[in-house]
């Protein structure tokens, strides 16, 4: 038996290799220690950062990561998948954005639970009101305008003051310019957090950005237009 802790060890270490067996170039490969895969390129590394950060990616701003995405989108997407994310890229319109994957989707809705209480951990949502949703749906109509004259990829800009009428047909006027204007610049400040305009300018306008067109779900907002008109008309007869 042995006498102590170290004889104990030296007893239970595996025997060594007979001194007559194969050696040097015969001897058998030692088996490779297991990789995780070649790492993930830094420049692809740095696109998904700021594509999670900001939830998009526009071609006129960041066109080095943004072309890193849409060339590597099958790999971008595998590594979003245990996210339960994915990426979409608008190639047309120079855009990249983040979407929840329809698998989680589906598998938590349904199940006892409100749709409309569904919530991805790392997707915030936020509801609309109803005149950021109006707003939303005429800068959406005047973008897509636009693009059908100028083209797809062309910047559209709009001027302050081209708004407040169209506003002003929906919500009515509140008799004070300085309100409906003071009203619009709220609501877009708004939308500007969601990525579909920029800051007003100098010259007081605002640039349309790509991401409006996928923000919103088309027929919703058709739907929405339509109630909307059909309650200015009831106001127009009731006056």
């Amino acid at each position: 038996m042995p006498s102590n802790l170290f004889d104990q060890w030296a007893n239970a270490a595996p025997a060594p290799l007979p001194d007559d067996g194969p050696s040097g170039e015969d001897a058998p490969a030692a088996s490779p220690a297991p990789e995780h895969g070649p790492a993930t390129p830094a420049l692809l590394r740095r696109a998904l950062q700021e594509l999670l950060k900001n939830g998009l990616l526009e071609l006129s701003a960041k066109p080095h990561l943004f072309r890193q995405i849409a060339t590597d989108t099958a790999r971008a997407n595998a590594l979003l998948e245990p996210l339960d994310l994915r990426v979409l890229v608008d190639d047309h319109r120079g855009l990249a954005y983040v979407a929840v994957a329809a698998s989680y989707q589906s598998e938590n809705t349904g199940e006892g639970d409100d749709e409309d209480d569904w919530t991805h951990p790392l997707v915030r949502r936020q509801r609309l009101t109803l005149e950021q949703s109006l707003l939303l749906a005429i800068l959406r109509r005047e973008f897509l305008q636009r693009e059908q004259e100028g083209g797809l990829g062309v910047p559209v800009q709009l001027a302050i003051d081209s708004l407040l009428p169209q506003l002003d047909i929906y919500l009515g006027h509140t008799g004070s310019d300085m309100q409906e204007r003071k009203r619009l610049l709220t609501l877009l400040e708004h939308l500007r957090g969601h990525g579909v305009v920029s800051d007003v300018d100098a010259q007081e306008r605002i640039t349309l950005r790509p991401m409006i067109v996928h923000l919103a779900n088309p027929e919703n907002l058709q739907a929405l237009l339509a109630r909307l008109r059909e309650i200015a008309s009831q106001n127009e007869a009731s006056a």
